[in-house]
């Protein structure tokens, strides 16, 4: 029970946050940074950052 529980402890340590991204409107020249799509009429574009001004890019590994 105590090792199920100290790996369980151990996995969530090394969890990073999740990327933020550009998302460009479809129907306009609207860009917004957020984590998740904003809906239907969003397209995502490729790169990945760390913050939510989509200022710092995400270094790959």
């Amino acid at each position: 029970m105590a090792g199920g529980l100290l790996c369980l402890l151990a996995g969530s340590a090394a969890a990073r946050p999740a990327p933020w991204y550009w998302w460009a409107s479809r129907t306009g020249d609207d860009r917004i940074c957020a984590q998740t799509s904003p809906g239907a009429g969003w397209l995502r574009e490729a790169t990945a950052f760390r913050d939510s001004r989509c200022s710092q890019r995400v270094r790959p590994f």
